[in-house]
């Protein structure tokens, strides 16, 4: 056997995991809500302190801490922001009182104009609620803010405050506004808290989809194609197709049909559907022949949804009810114009494929369905070592105007929802405000190996579309009844899941899903054709394997293999030329010596048919 100059039967190493410290988000701690606000007007303070040209405009606090957007007339750099912290130890050291004030709509644009605070003005005007509240630090500064604070600076810890970063933000999230400066800050009760915090923003970076979706050779981005469009390199090309390939078996097990639909449609569709009306900011613009054709708004658009194509394909024929339920399938690309301040690598994009489909139902068969979907959405999961997660009841809010459809179809859709997440006895929560214009959702929310929180597989109830496109089956009695639609996407999005994937697995694929699971690795060119016909018996039974033709050294190729996460290792020197073996390294378990050639192929179909590791 080849001496290979690795520790035997040891696995690579991997990093040292910390005992687990608890983070609050904002939303979940009051006392952090109180922190971040004060932190965040203590910040502001700093800033037109040593910038006195500097105006403020909003300073919220978000899930890690807070920021707070200025109008400065020079851009703030890393030196400025240590300043800007050294004066907030400062000012938190001169313990000042934080006072609530009420004063009326008048008396506050008053005290605004004085100080010429335009920002603020437009900020008062969005305010309905009177009186408004004002909140002072001392009597030295102050901002509208509707709380709440803590009521002195010396209840914050400097040591457990950090300012972040510097971004371009535009004045109400309007290209055409003012483009301004936000101060990214974090700000913890503890100082071992902001430790961890900073702990595992350096493992989000290690993790970073990004950068190894570009170390492993997945993926690219390109300025001449455009931000928020993803090229597919071959290596993630085959990620793609793997995840396809593996819903599509499943989806066939259960009865799915696959469908293929266009890219773009009239405009005519999104109309009935209810998108051009609800959700036309976020598509792409409408494409015409000439100005009268634009003026009338008809003409094509990139479709940012796959339900209208499915239900022209329902709607084709008359459907009877021994059809149904009918599940119609599709890995359908859809466009978003995201704001391109809001792309972010794989997790958001401007083009992405969604694994769709839109199940057409009787009312009696709804329940079964909608569980039946749920199990298959958990099955995904488990088969991709996804297990943290819970459920969200995304729901209207019935004081918004967003929504289509009566309170009867919506009080349908919701219980159907909550019916099935109560005799599964799924961990759920309620976002209100959270459902699609058409109807409800259950979302899972995955939370990932740095407690971040995302949002993956959904299932909606549907009983809107169906009656605005005027579907029909024949019930078994001879009459015409309305089916209800289930529109689900385990995945969510190709994109998303395999930047989810990338960090969750830090780039380490388990054995089924890597783009190349075994990597031989001849020592001379003696063992160069020995190695390919074992690649080629590999390729035969579907396993992804390839050659190194490097002519590298030994150690330089398993340092290589390391490096791009191969999960097996197989060596070949001369002693395994000789005895027809291999000699097998794994990234899941070490060295396993050296094993027969025909014992290594079935070990590997083996585990690769079962989901696990060699």
């Amino acid at each position: 056997m080849v001496q290979q100059p690795m520790s035997p039967n040891q696995a690579p190493s991997q990093p040292e995991q910390p005992e687990k410290m608890y983070l609050p988000r904002t939303s979940e701690s009051e006392q952090l809500k109180k922190i971040r606000h004060t932190a965040s007007h203590v910040m502001a303070m700093a800033v037109q302190k040593l910038f006195p040209k500097a105006q403020v405009t909003i300073g919220p606090w978000i899930e890690n801490g807070f920021y707070y957007d200025f109008d400065n007339p020079e851009p703030f750099s890393d030196k400025d922001l240590k300043a800007i912290q050294k004066e907030m130890v400062k000012i938190i050291n001169r313990k000042l009182p934080v006072i609530r004030e009420e004063v009326s709509r008048e008396e506050a644009q008053n005290r605004i104009q004085q100080i010429t605070e335009p920002y603020k003005l437009e900020i008062l005007a969005d305010i309905k609620e009177e009186p408004i509240t004002i909140y002072h630090l001392g009597n030295e500064w102050w901002d509208l803010c509707a709380g709440p604070h803590v009521e002195n600076t010396n209840e914050l810890n400097p040591k457990a405050i950090e300012l972040e970063s510097v971004a371009g933000a535009y004045w109400r999230g309007d290209e055409t506004k003012a483009q301004l400066q936000r101060i990214y800050a974090t700000a913890w009760e503890t100082p071992e808290q902001l430790a961890e915090y900073k702990r595992r923003k350096e493992e989000a970076l290690r993790r970073d989809h990004r950068k190894l979706g570009k170390e492993l050779g997945l993926f690219i981005f390109s300025d001449l194609v455009g931000p928020g469009l993803p090229l597919w390199t071959p290596k993630g090309t085959l990620l793609r197709n793997i995840l396809e390939d593996f819903l599509k078996q499943e989806q066939l097990k259960r009865g799915y049909l696959p469908v293929v639909t266009p890219h773009i449609a009239r405009v005519d569709l999104f109309k009935t559907s209810g998108h051009w009306q609800k959700y036309k900011e976020d598509m792409f613009p409408l494409m015409t022949d000439d100005e009268e054709a634009a003026a009338l708004e008809q003409g094509f658009v990139l479709k940012p949804m796959n339900c209208p194509f499915h239900i022209q394909i329902y709607k084709s024929e008359l459907r009877s009810y021994r059809e149904l339920p009918m599940r119609l399938a599709e890995f359908g690309t859809v466009y978003r114009y995201e704001q391109s301040g809001e792309l972010g690598g794989l997790t958001r994009v401007r083009g992405f494929t969604v694994d769709d489909s839109h199940l057409f139902v009787t009312p009696e068969q709804l329940d079964n369905e909608f569980l039946n979907v749920v199990d298959l959405i958990l099955s995904v999961f488990n088969k991709l070592q996804l297990k943290n997660f819970k459920a969200r009841l995304s729901f209207r809010d019935p004081t918004s105007d967003k929504y289509i459809g009566s309170d009867e179809v919506w009080d349908k859709a919701e219980g159907a929802i909550r019916r099935a997440v109560e005799q599964l006895g799924m961990e759920h929560f309620e976002g209100i405000g959270e459902a699609a214009f058409y109807g409800p959702k259950l979302d899972f929310i995955f939370s990932d190996a740095l407690e971040r929180e995302w949002q993956l597989g959904t299932v909606q109830v549907d009983y809107n579309l169906p009656e605005r496109f005027d579907l029909e089956y024949v019930a078994e009695d001879g009459a015409r009844k309305r089916p209800v639609m289930i529109h689900r996407a385990p995945f969510g999005s190709l994109e998303r899941l395999i930047g989810i994937l990338i960090e969750e697995y830090a780039g380490d694929f388990p054995l089924w899903l890597a783009p190349v699971q075994v990597r031989l690795l001849p020592v001379g060119e003696t063992q160069l054709d020995f190695a390919k016909d074992v690649v080629t018996k590999m390729l035969a039974l579907g396993i992804r394997a390839e050659v190194d033709h490097s002519g590298d050294r030994l150690g330089k190729q398993i340092r290589n293999g390391e490096k791009q996460k191969i999960p097996v290792m197989a060596v070949v020197g001369a002693k395994e030329l000789e005895t027809n073996t291999l000699s097998i390294r794994t990234r899941a378990s070490g060295e396993l010596g050296t094993i027969s050639v025909d014992e290594v192929l079935d070990k590997l179909k083996t585990a690769i048919a079962n989901y696990e590791n060699f």
